[in-house]
């Protein structure tokens, strides 16, 4: 297996490129960056679709991907179909991993008080690949001190 470091490579300085092999259904758009910047690539429907208020709809891409060992693929919600239609994603982020080979779907739910209509086509998420790095659980007696301690659930202040 490939360490995630020798799998990223560097075209250009401030840059890493990571080859993503994807499949398209017929309809698909593929996975795209918007612009240069950008650390998501947009995800589209291969359907239209029709929200009811409070609605969630397992809403397709048309699209399957083969992360490369050691990443992982993160689908996050589009933050202006939330402020425009009231739409996000149930599960947030959703973790694509590096055995998977299925469609990618995406679990929308319209939070609003309007029925929403998404065209085939229409950006619906974002795709963003991460490296992962494997955690060996060890049981311990006690864990170490901090100064937080237990304190979750907004104990940091507002």
């Amino acid at each position: 297996m490939e360490a995630a470091n020798d799998l990223l490579q560097r075209p250009n300085e401030g840059s890493r490129t990571l080859e993503l092999p994807v499949t398209l259904e017929p309809g698909a758009v593929p996975p795209a960056y918007q612009t240069s910047g950008a650390a998501g690539m947009d995800l589209h429907s291969i359907e239209d679709v029709v929200l009811e208020p409070l609605q969630r709809k397992l809403v397709r891409t048309g699209v399957r991907i083969a992360v490369p060992p050691g990443f992982e693929a993160q689908v996050r919600p589009r933050s202006g179909l939330a402020l425009r239609l009231g739409l996000s994603m149930v599960n947030s982020p959703g973790t694509i991993d590096s055995d998977y080979r299925g469609e990618i779907a995406i679990i929308l739910i319209n939070l609003g008080s309007e029925v929403v209509k998404l065209e085939h086509g229409e950006r619906i998420a974002q795709l963003v690949v991460c490296p992962v790095a494997r955690a060996e659980v060890r049981i311990v007696a006690e864990l170490s001190e901090t100064d937080r301690g237990e304190g979750g659930f907004g104990s940091t202040g507002r």
